[in-house]
């Protein structure tokens, strides 16, 4: 039996009328604005690390506490989501990633970027939290597609946000080159954008009693919860750090130029934008657990055989983006299809918890590649290259631990006749 919420929720999500299309005017702009705050660091990093005279490890460290940005913002956002509502708490995400690019513009220290960042970061985890409840509260029918389309402008604008910021970073103001910062500040800036219809909207499920919810407690019994944190942890682990760490990896392994190192950045995300545009469908027609199992496989494989390959096999960087693609959305889709009446919280705890990966993961690699380099010499070239092999081989196999915690989920649920 439905209770009136549910059913003016089901009523709110009909894809028709004005409002369904401010909502996802909402969702598909703001995953592109997400795109562009998460990805437009791969050309800059270089950068940063020559400014203030960072190693490898120092980086990964910089990478890894401003983590806790989005850590710390992904534990109350689902708390702040039920008291003042999904529209306020996607005006405050935005509002704040566009402060942030202020913040960044005027940072001149060390320590004055590291709290910009660490800022940024914060309105990231809400931004994807917000993204999140709100994509599994208004996608009722084919919440494969769905997810994986929504999460395709976020693959769309990561694909030219490298070559933008590239762009940016070279551009000339009356004789003066803009640097990091500037770009920074005019591709956050472009965050104003979905606070219209943000604005504008009205977004389902806020009015849902408290009793209607799951309780955070019953979750943490279920089983098939944790190995979903798992298996995402690893999967976003492996996604992420390519913006991260692919720019920096194939300037300093093969001596690329700033413009070839992001262009394969580029056609990274482009495998990653068209995996999501199409695969969608396949994970709502083979099932979703089915679904992350190969496809974060296929992306583990990918990037070792690029580093086993050398130069050559470079492309291979970028056709991993197929696998690893859709391995987020589609795990918002089975917390949609499995926790129907405690999206939210479901959503805050594993997306919680896996930031709790991401930091540690980021740190990792970089722990990983400073060691390495330093065993096979910290001032040889062979040691610097070495160590890169190994930050990015730990790359690929967070995608293979992904694809093994896959495989056993689809087995647990299936004893219990519960796969999706």
């Amino acid at each position: 039996m439905q209770t009136q919420a549910e059913l003016n929720d089901v009523k709110t999500a009909k894809p028709a009328g004005r409002n369904y299309m401010l909502q996802l005017a909402t969702v598909f702009i703001g995953f592109i604005i997400f795109g562009f705050s998460e990805n437009i660091k791969g050309p800059a990093i270089p950068r940063i690390q020559a400014d203030f005279g960072l190693d490898e490890q120092q980086l990964g460290t910089l990478l890894s506490l401003n983590s806790l940005g989005y850590l710390l913002a992904c534990s109350f956002t689902g708390y702040i989501t039920r008291k003042i509502g999904i529209k306020w708490v996607s005006m405050i995400s935005f509002g704040s990633m566009v402060l942030s690019g202020v913040f960044i513009l005027l940072s001149r220290t060390y320590s004055l970027f590291s709290a910009s960042y660490f800022f940024m970061y914060i309105g990231n985890g809400m931004l994807e939290i917000g993204l999140a409840i709100l994509g599994a509260r208004i996608f009722v029918r084919n919440t494969g597609t769905m997810m994986n389309l929504s999460h395709f402008f976020y693959g769309l604008s990561s694909i030219v946000a490298p070559m933008i910021a590239s762009g940016l970073m070279s551009v000339s103001i009356m004789g003066v080159t803009l640097g990091w910062r500037e770009m920074y500040m005019v591709m956050l800036a472009l965050a104003v954008i979905p606070m219209i219809p943000a604005l504008l909207g009205r977004f389902p499920g806020d009015d849902t009693v408290q009793e209607d919810r799951i309780s955070l407690w019953m979750l943490t019994k279920d089983r098939a919860l944790w190995m979903i944190v798992l298996l995402l942890t690893f999967g976003v682990i492996s996604e992420m750090a390519v913006g991260s760490w692919l720019v920096n990896f194939l300037e300093k392994s093969y001596h690329w130029d700033q413009t070839a190192a992001s262009g394969m950045l580029s056609i990274f995300f482009l495998c990653f934008s068209l995996a999501r545009l199409f695969l969608g469908p396949v994970t709502d027609r083979i099932g979703f657990i089915l679904s992350l199992m190969i496809l974060s496989g296929f992306s583990g494989l990918c990037t070792f055989a690029a580093i086993v390959s050398g130069e050559g096999g470079a492309f291979l960087f970028a056709a991993a983006g197929i696998g690893i693609a859709p391995i987020y959305p589609t795990v918002m889709a089975v917390i949609a299809k499995r926790y129907v009446k405690g999206s939210d919280t479901a959503i805050t705890f594993t997306v919680t918890l896996m930031g709790v990966g991401s930091v540690i993961g980021n740190y990792l690699i970089g722990a990983i590649t400073s060691g390495v380099k330093h065993i096979f010499g910290a001032g040889t070239p062979e040691g610097l290259v070495r160590g890169l092999q190994a930050g990015y081989s730990f790359i690929g196999l967070c995608a293979l631990i992904c694809s093994a915690v896959s495989f056993v989920l689809y087995r647990y649920l299936k004893k219990r006749n519960e796969l999706l």
